[in-house]
């Protein structure tokens, strides 16, 4: 009988697997250079902020866009493996399916959250030095580290959220269209439409954060709205190891 691969094997293969990859390192980038680079010329373009969590949201702005890049490595981790049939090397190196996934989704929301640890320091400097706050900016405000750790919190999310869809979908095309939609497009224009469901049903959506604010999308309190990204997270995950279970391969 086969000996059981221990888990901290799998989680070093499946780091391998990704850091392999070409498109993680170009995602990486893309991301470290454009929420970084909106960060200082936000904090740049403005003068002055009455609170230092106002400050900070402003730094946080690329995040909105940028973490569309988290959704394309998540995506990526899952759907490259299936395309290439690689896939069949490591389901017949781990049997056990949902072990596997486990293992793929702690590394990339990991990854993802290290990055966003790495910018949002880059952020929080960028609104120290650019933006004058009356009574200064302490980074021990815990307002400013709120706003700083939920970013960190929705990156891994989306990272979750990622991973999920694509074992689900398993199509990188598909798995692209639908994570995009659910996080950028459908909230904002739900919301922009008026209608009271409308508004609710953008408030369902797991839209991307910019420190304790949806980006374009109808407001919530920080905790529904990472109530909701986590939800969401947890229900596309679940479903696609449900999934990778029963189907052949």
């Amino acid at each position: 009988m086969r000996g059981k691969v221990p888990f901290r094997a799998v989680v070093r293969s499946e780091w391998s697997k990704l850091r392999s990859v070409r498109a993680t390192w170009w995602c990486s980038a893309v991301y470290l250079l454009t929420v970084g680079g909106a960060g200082w010329l936000a904090a740049a373009g403005t003068d002055t902020a009455p609170r230092a969590d106002v400050a900070i949201s402003t730094a946080l702005t690329g995040f909105g866009v940028g973490q569309l890049v988290l959704v394309v490595l998540g995506v990526l981790a899952v759907t490259t493996e299936f395309s290439s049939g690689m896939a069949l090397v490591s389901l017949a190196a781990v049997p056990r399916r949902t072990r596997l996934l486990v293992a793929k989704t702690l590394v990339v929301a990991v990854w993802c959250a290290l990055l966003t640890v790495l910018l949002v320091v880059v952020c929080a400097l960028a609104a120290r030095t650019q933006i004058a706050v009356p009574g200064g900016m302490s980074m021990r405000n815990p307002d400013v580290l709120r706003a700083l750790g939920l970013q960190v919190g929705a990156a891994a999310l989306t990272g979750v959220l990622a991973v999920g869809l694509g074992a689900v979908l398993r199509s990188t095309a598909g798995a692209l269209g639908a994570g995009l939609a659910l996080v950028m497009l459908l909230p904002p224009a739900l919301a922009l439409s008026g209608g009271w469901w409308q508004v609710r049903l953008s408030q369902a959506l797991p839209a991307l954060r910019v420190g304790e604010d949806a980006f374009l999308a109808a407001a919530t309190t920080w905790q529904v709205g990472m109530a909701v990204i986590a939800a969401w997270a947890v229900a596309a995950w679940v479903l696609g190891a449900v999934l990778l279970e029963r189907r052949d391969v």
